[in-house]
């Protein structure tokens, strides 16, 4: 036959161990799927949320302080500013109290003998309405006093205080007046029921009116 079927025989030189091992290892890599991926990796942006999640409730916290402070510092200048006021209304009040007291006994009490100085302090410790009343009716009054020799003398029982502000104070006031005249030279008690308005003028309380309900 003409036709060579000779093989060519194996070379061991073709065999490459190495090529072989490698190429082995390049058939095992498995690609990973979307499905199995490690999701443990934070996508970008979630820390910065997550950090703004826990700064959150202290700012609220600081927030509510801020506000609580506020309001008590706010408390306490109104709680100061009142406490101040009704010190000086209580204080205001006492003055006019004592005032009105001793002026009462100035009022009810007359000397026939010394009238003058009498309608002087009258006079003196008055002021608005009351005095310019008082100051037209003096001279009839005073003529009056003289021709039954009356005398008078005031005692003030008890007194209380109606209202009160820093310039103005109403003062209730139960005062016993013993008088004599000449159609009755004993001493007769009269008790009389006085409403005076007290007003601060110039540093001075003065009566401005005095009522008799």
């Amino acid at each position: 036959m003409s036709n060579d079927t000779r093989t060519r025989p194996f070379d061991m030189t073709d065999f490459d161990p190495a090529n072989e091992a490698e190429e082995a290892s390049e058939s095992s890599v498995v690609e990973p799927d979307s499905a199995t991926a490690d999701t443990s990796t934070p996508p970008p942006g979630a820390g910065g949320a997550s950090e703004a999640a826990r700064r959150w409730p202290r700012r609220v916290a600081i927030g509510a302080l801020l506000v609580v402070t506020v309001v008590a510092v706010a408390s306490a200048a109104v709680f100061g500013w009142k406490y101040t006021e009704m010190r000086a209304v209580e204080s205001a009040a006492d003055q006019a109290r004592a005032t009105a007291r001793n002026y009462a006994v100035t009022l009810t009490s007359v000397d026939s003998e010394g009238l003058d100085q009498n309608f002087t302090d009258v006079l003196d410790g008055a002021t608005g309405e009351f005095k310019e009343m008082y100051a037209q009716s003096s001279e009839q009054l005073k003529q009056l006093l003289i021709d039954n020799k009356a005398t008078a003398q005031g005692t003030v029982v008890e007194d209380g205080i109606k209202s009160a502000t820093t310039t103005k104070v109403e003062v209730l006031l139960f005062v016993d007046q013993a008088v004599t005249n000449t159609v009755t030279p004993e001493p007769r008690m009269d008790r009389s029921r006085v409403v005076m308005t007290m007003e601060l003028v110039d540093g001075r309380w003065l009566a401005s009116k005095v009522d008799l309900p």
